[in-house]
């Protein structure tokens, strides 16, 4: 049976709750236990597959086809335990399940209620898979004291009620602002959002302080005097160089330690932080420096490529480099000539995304890679992208495009080389699909095996012809240009296992030109770095040496 951590946050938002989960995970982890984390969101979307990344960042996908919020990335990436549908969970996803079980008239004719119907169906959703591990780390969205936030805090209450005593423990993050002017930390606003927490029945167990100062150990004494938590409890969360760095920072502030000591689990494992130290070595020693221009659509945000971004530092890692990836706005390029932006770059990445603005930009800087011979990858759009300048520039086909864009315009302007997706198998069963179905959900979703051509650039960097990725998209390459393209030089070399779902494409008279159909960023770690992603930094880094 479980022992549940529950992760709140106080005083204003993006304090780094997922990260802090995250850490404490890989922590518990170096100790020995097994972990799972999940995610309570307290919005209303039944998941943030249907939102811009400027709403909510990117999308995460579970190898089980569930689109997720970006922080669960963060638990894979630290944990390395594949996340589930079961470990994202939204206020939306909670309202429909509710809703769909009175239409059913699975409640008898009962008045359906927020208590207990709703807190029910949360605290159903937490035993899941309680089972199979040490401990279940739960992290709450938003901040205490939101309204959409007040079923789960319920929820959790009623929970840590239920449960016997000492299997839950609450951990709750908070802010210590600095005034300049005065010259001291206060720990008001803590103390206020701890008193919010106790308002609806809840009492944190351990609290965790960010702070871009020192906390003097007056300040901690006072923390934990007026929050009725023990000094030791009480854990500076400090500024960090890089997200990797948390494990270590943590332990050494004692979060792990805390957490296991409000369990009453004494003596501790000692941990194993090795993984860690060689993670943390890589990065604060490496050999040289490479830099990839990733061109893309949502490039004012950086969390809309969070993974992309994380997969590339792995890349880094594994080559004792550092990456430094510097984004540029497909649209540009569709006034202006790519080269000037382009050249002196050791690589270029062009990922995923929707619709048809700055595809154009995204053509020509798959051309300009092609031409000039400089490393690219294009991921899920960008593979798109690869292969219709491949079909306009090589195959002479001039008004090549995808069906996506004629879709948006309401009018056929396009040779579709890339063609909405309507039906495709899945396991042992057939999905069907249509281009007026809701859109959320209705994609290509989760972990999908393919097939990669022997002796093929792809099938040398996985050492294997069998490989399973993540995939989010609706639109595919259209098989039956296949034969067209490969006789000008690009080669499909990674196929659906039927043959029929182009899945990786690659120029062979080039040093390294893949696009993929598919999310490799959403399976890499920094103890396990994408094999695509490290060798595309791996090829960037041999081009800095002839640049």
């Amino acid at each position: 049976m479980a022992r549940y951590i529950f992760i709140t946050g106080g005083v204003v938002s993006s304090l780094g709750k997922g990260l802090a989960s995250a850490a404490l995970g890989a922590l518990l982890q170096a100790r020995g236990y097994t972990v799972r984390l999940r995610k309570l969101d307290p919005y209303l979307n039944v998941d943030p597959g249907t939102m811009s990344p400027f709403e909510h960042g990117e999308v995460f996908v579970t190898d089980d086809g569930a689109e997720t919020d970006l922080d669960l990335g963060h638990y894979e990436r630290f944990t390395g335990v594949s996340a589930r549908k079961t470990d994202s969970i939204s206020s939306g996803r909670i309202y429909s399940n509710v809703l769909e079980r009175e239409r059913r008239g699975d409640y008898l004719g009962k008045t359906i209620q927020v208590v207990p119907h709703v807190t029910n169906e949360i605290k159903d959703y937490l035993r899941i898979g309680e089972d199979e591990v040490d401990f279940m780390l739960c992290e709450i969205g938003g901040t205490v004291g939101d309204i959409e936030g007040l079923p789960f805090f319920e929820a959790i209450r009623q929970f840590i009620h239920e449960r016997p005593r000492g299997e839950c423990i609450l951990m709750h993050l908070t802010l210590l602002p600095y005034l300049a002017a005065s010259g001291e930390l206060k720990t008001k606003p803590t103390q206020h959002s701890v008193k919010e927490l106790q308002s609806i029945g809840l009492a944190p167990d351990v609290l965790v302080c960010r702070s871009e100062h020192p906390i003097p150990e007056r300040e901690r004494e006072k923390i934990a005097l007026f929050c009725n938590v023990r000094k030791e409890h009480v854990i500076p969360a400090y500024d960090l160089k890089t997200i990797y760095q948390a494990p270590l920072a943590y332990h050494a502030e004692g979060l792990d330690t805390a957490v296991l000591n409000a369990f009453g689990i004494e003596p501790a494992p000692k941990p194993n932080l090795a993984r860690w130290e060689d993670v943390m070595d890589r990065m604060a020693n490496p050999e040289g420096e490479v830099r990839v221009a990733i061109v893309g659509k949502y490039t004012q945000l950086e969390d809309a490529y969070k993974s992309i971004a994380e997969a590339l530092t792995h890349g880094g890692m594994a080559n004792r480099v550092k990456v430094r990836a510097e984004w540029i706005d497909a649209e540009i390029f569709d006034k202006e000539d790519p080269a000037p932006w382009l050249e002196g770059f050791h690589a270029i990445l062009v990922p995923g995304g929707f619709g048809e603005r700055g595809t154009e930009g995204k053509i020509k800087a798959a051309r300009f890679a092609r031409e000039k011979k400089v490393p690219y990858m294009g991921i899920c759009l960008g593979m798109q992208m690869a292969v219709i300048e491949a079909a306009r520039n090589l195959a002479g086909i001039d008004d090549a495009g995808s069906e996506e864009f004629d879709h948006e315009a309401g009018e056929k302007r396009f040779t579709p080389v890339v063609y909405h997706l309507k039906e495709w198998v899945q396991g042992n069963h057939r999905v069907e699909r249509k281009s007026t179905d809701d859109k959320g959900g209705t994609m290509r979703l989760g972990a999908y095996s393919a097939k990669l051509v022997p002796g093929s650039h792809v099938a040398r960097i996985y050492g294997t012809t069998e490989i399973e990725e993540r995939h989010r998209h609706r639109y595919e390459v259209d098989a039956r240009y296949m034969e067209q393209l490969e006789g000008c030089g690009l080669k499909f070399s990674g196929l659906s296992p039927d043959g029929k779902l182009p899945e990786i494409v690659e120029v062979e008279d080039h040093p390294w030109y893949i696009g993929v159909q598919f999310h490799p960023e959403l399976k890499s770690k920094p103890f396990e770095p994408h094999p695509l992603f490290a060798d595309f930094v791996r090829a960037a880094t041999e081009n800095s040496r002839l640049v």
